[in-house]
């Protein structure tokens, strides 16, 4: 039995946190100083600094942290990691539907290569989007609650057939004893009032692009003309936000290598009136300017630190705001299963292009290799599905003893396939970074408990 505790100490407002984490039972203990010294010589290493204060200490102590320690072990809140075959369910629960490959803006960074993934600029029909419904439903079994979202390209510019696809699963699930909830994402170009009444009735979820302050987004996101879009994509996105209430939606941006200090578009949207906000590190070559490469990494590490008590101190001072890579539930999380098998890209959750082939997930499509089949004509692979089932983090090597492993669960398999050429191969920039937001969340956790404990 491997043994996984992660032990950091955690700053705010010059308070030191001492913090222990045990990944597989997703318990947190905050603990004073020489538990921690006890504990992270156990289970890590010690710094230098951390290995003359550890040798200060009274050895009776160590013993009785020991032993205590020990006994938590056998309790399963420390130290115990297991590894146990496991395979991902191939019932599928959710599809994302390329509506279009088209875009009315141009992104510098866009994976999707202005939306068409290298493909025909296609508009998907209602033909395709009824088959797709229909598969999904086919394709679920048992599973009560199914999930389709609308993606490109720009769904928006093809809003008839989304209007036509929500009233046609409305149709089929009620059919079927089944019950779909929609989401889409969008870049709020084409968010015009109409839009907006409909998106805010039928979706459960509306995810709206967004990178930040003005500089930043216009810099890198244009119109297919040319010209800059922020000042009327951030106008139709408050729109929205006014009429959304409590519903689920999401402001998403990404920083690049232009915008390290995108803890500052983070809070500008905050500012904007947003407090559902998630920012996520652009994903491209090393050789593209944008990308953020080794050498940068450390310069985002600090940027989250500083998000993190900016984002402490707003929360405790009437202007609270989530952020999606800070979001963590140590009570009510999911499950271990859930946990080690990270997204069901390839099984559970499919992608299908404006002509109905089929992809394990919305990044890969137009990938060569990876079409299961075609809704249209009813073909689907299964040998796909099975090999995606199969990956698990417990079977990605460099995984096997990181702290963070239940929290990413690998991370994407499309930037494993891309960056690293082997699905087994977690992306290798993004490691540090997923841990530091790790940290950062259970920081943050410890933080907040402490206040709420005073009041």
């Amino acid at each position: 039995m491997r043994l996984i505790t992660h032990c950091f100490p955690f700053s705010y407002k010059g308070e030191t946190f001492y913090l222990v984490y045990h990944p597989y039972s997703n318990s947190l203990h905050v603990v004073d100083k020489s538990a921690y010294l006890v504990l992270k010589n156990k289970y890590e290493e010690l710094s230098p600094q951390e290995l003359a204060d550890f040798s200060a200490l009274d050895p009776s102590l160590i013993e009785e942290i020991e032993s205590e320690a020990a006994e938590m072990e056998k309790e399963g809140l420390l130290g115990k990691d297991e590894t146990f075959p496991y395979k991902k369910s191939k019932i599928v629960k959710a599809l994302c539907l390329h509506v279009c490959h088209d875009c009315n803006l141009k992104c510098q960074y866009c994976f999707a290569k202005e939306g068409t993934y290298n493909t025909a600029r296609d508009y998907m029909t209602k033909e395709v989007a009824e088959a797709a419904v229909d598969m999904l439903i086919e394709k679920s079994g048992s599973r009560h609650n199914l999930e389709i979202d609308f993606f490109g390209g720009e769904p928006l510019m093809n809003m008839s057939v989304v209007r036509h696809t929500v009233e046609y699963g409305r149709r089929r699930a009620a059919e079927s004893n089944k019950e779909f909830s929609f989401t889409m994402t969008t870049n709020a170009l084409l968010l015009n009032d109409e839009n907006i009444d409909f998106l805010n009735r039928e979706m459960d979820n509306v995810v709206i692009s967004i990178d930040g302050r003005e500089e930043v987004h216009n810099r890198v996101r244009k119109t297919k003309t040319g010209t800059d879009a922020y000042a009327y994509i951030l106008e139709n996105a408050k729109k929205f936000r006014a009429v959304r209430g409590n519903k689920r939606y999401y402001i998403r941006g990404t920083f690049t290598a232009y915008n390290l200090d995108f803890a500052s578009d983070v809070l500008a949207l905050a500012d904007a009136g947003f407090d559902q906000i998630s920012v996520e590190p652009v994903v491209l070559p090393s050789d593209n300017p944008m990308a953020i490469t080794e050498e940068k990494v450390g310069v985002v590490l600090k940027e989250y630190d500083k998000l993190a008590e900016a984002f402490i101190e707003r929360r405790a001072n009437g202007k609270w705001f989530n952020f999606f890579h800070f979001m963590i539930d140590l009570e009510d999380g999911p499950c271990i299963m859930k946990r080690l098998s990270g997204c069901s890209a390839g099984c559970g959750y499919l992608a299908v292009s404006p002509v109905g082939d089929i992809y394990p997930c919305h990044q890969f499509v137009g990938e060569e290799g990876y079409k299961i089949g075609n809704v249209l004509t009813g073909e689907f692979d299964p040998s796909i599905s099975e090999t995606f089932s199969d990956i698990t983090v417990n079977n990605k090597k460099k995984c096997e003893n990181c702290f963070a492993k239940y929290y990413c669960s690998g991370g994407c398999l499309a930037a494993s396939h891309y960056y690293e050429k082997d699905l087994l191969t977690p992306y290798g920039a993004g490691c540090a970074m997923m841990k530091k937001r790790l940290e950062c969340s259970l920081g943050i956790y410890a933080v907040e408990k402490k206040i709420r404990e005073k009041h």
